[in-house]
């Protein structure tokens, strides 16, 4: 691929303080990328921007995925027009953004993200475009530029590379392609300061080698380790949504590993952290299997929830915080109730968690012992649960973790696979906590067919998940 590129020089003022350039281009023959495996929509706004005067190029993950042969499941466009410009030439265009404007310019379902070339903080007129916080963290970030200082503001090499109509040709300005050769993750720039801009980009590192099955270069490693009390300083909001980019991507056993080699769990998921240092019962194999049953979903194209995946991730936490209560006097329904609040509340913390999937979480675990009572019409009950599959794949998680639920898991995946009188039977033979079996005669209802899916690996899993 590398067999023949053009140099252009290119005087940067700024050297001392920013990386030196060295752009190459990369003509049609000497790179695998077409336009067949670019969406129309990108190639409508790349070409209507060209129409309209301006520079455009497909930029960023949309490019490195194409030259690794991968489908990019969106595409972005970098430009000189400011967002104004683009708004002006697209009706179906909205400016969105504070700490950096971009444009979304809608197609049907499809949004094509459109950014300005970003220039140097050097240039910055006034706090209005450029802002950093004590630590150095970028606050504001609308100062425009060239593509040249657009590429070296970007974070990665691989992620600075851009591909142009104009002869279709791929720009590379940091040596990306050296590195996606070389398979490495490099950060452009001095790790540290980048690092301080906007501490994300450890995240982002650990993210994109898990996905890319990359290693992180050296000098872009070694700092995380003690920079990682940096992401402290990130909105919770924002690391929610981090946390869902990186256990829902569906390279989650990678990311998990990387996320404990440089030690990052802490700053997003502290109890899971403190569950795996500590040791608690079953807590690794458990996250484990969570990420690789996520992942196997999301490879089967089914639908996923982060309910599913942070009540897997903070179980081993509610179940010691739930002895904790026990040991102190209170009573079991009450203390596993409170123990689930008090986890979620320590999690909000770091990470904003919608309602809808606390929600959720919390009768995930309140079914984990309502599905231990089976007797009479308790059963037939909880198969009418909405959350019943996710609970029942939950059962089934703990079990492939080596937990021993004594046949739970057997039990749930027979009784739905009989008809109603085998079902009551099988309620009828239960014995054990939760009192004997209700034996009156009843009106024996038909299954509800609305249970929704959860997040395991079971043969029972073809519905979507709750």
């Amino acid at each position: 691929m590398l067999k023949r590129l053009f140099s252009l020089p290119f005087k940067n003022p700024l050297a001392r303080s920013t990386p030196a350039i060295n752009h190459q281009i990369l003509p049609r023959d000497e790179h695998n990328i077409s336009r067949r495996q670019i969406s129309r929509a990108a190639l409508k706004v790349m070409q209507r921007l060209g129409d309209g005067g301006y520079e455009a190029y497909l930029v960023g993950g949309g490019v490195r995925d194409l030259l690794l042969k991968d489908q990019p499941k969106d595409f972005d466009v970098a430009t000189d027009a400011t967002p104004e410009q683009v708004k002006q030439l697209f009706r179906n265009a909205r400016i969105i953004g504070r700490r950096f404007k971009i444009v979304h310019v809608r197609f049907g379902r499809e949004i094509i993200e459109v950014t300005t070339f970003r220039g140097h903080h050097h240039d910055a007129s006034s706090s209005k475009h450029s802002a950093r916080s004590e630590d150095g963290m970028l606050l504001r970030d609308n100062v425009y530029g060239d593509i040249q200082s657009d590429a070296i503001r970007r974070d990665f090499t691989v992620n600075a590379l851009y591909y142009t109509l104009n002869k279709f040709s791929v720009h590379d300005f940091t040596n990306g392609m050296r590195d996606i050769q070389e398979r490495k993750i490099r950060m452009i720039g001095k790790p540290e300061t980048r690092y301080q801009e906007d501490p994300v980009r450890m995240l982002r590192a650990v993210r994109f080698a898990a996905k890319l099955n990359f290693d992180i270069e050296r000098s872009t490693a070694t700092p995380i380790g003690k920079m990682g009390p940096l992401l402290e300083n990130i909105p919770a909001a924002r690391l929610f949504e981090e946390v869902l980019k990186l256990f829902m991507g569906g390279y989650g056993v990678a990311v998990l590993k990387g996320l404990r080699e440089y030690d990052l769990l802490q700053y997003l998921l502290p109890a899971t952290d403190q569950a795996l240092k500590q040791q608690l019962p079953y807590a690794e194999a458990l996250f484990e299997q969570a990420a690789h049953n996520t992942d196997d979903r999301i490879q089967r194209d089914l639908r996923v929830t982060p309910a599913f995946i942070f009540a897997a991730l903070l179980w081993p936490s509610v179940q010691s915080e739930t002895r904790k209560l026990l040991d102190e006097g209170m009573p079991p329904v009450q203390a596993s109730a409170e123990a689930a609040q008090n986890v979620i509340s320590q999690q909000l913390q770091r990470t904003s968690i919608p309602k809808r999937f606390t929600q959720g979480m919390k009768e995930i675990w309140d079914l984990q012992h309502r599905l231990t009572r089976r007797q009479g019409k308790r059963a037939e009950r909880i198969f009418e649960h909405p959350r019943f599959r996710a609970a029942y794949d939950f059962v089934l998680l703990r079990e492939q973790a080596g937990e021993d639920l004594e046949g739970l898991g057997d039990w749930w995946t027979r009784y739905q696979d009989v008809d109603a009188d085998e079902r009551t039977r099988m309620s009828e033979k239960i014995s054990g906590p939760g009192g004997g079996a209700n034996r009156r005669r009843r009106r024996r209802r038909k299954p509800s067919g609305g249970n929704r899916g959860g997040n395991g690996s079971s043969s029972h899993n073809n519905s979507s998940q709750s």
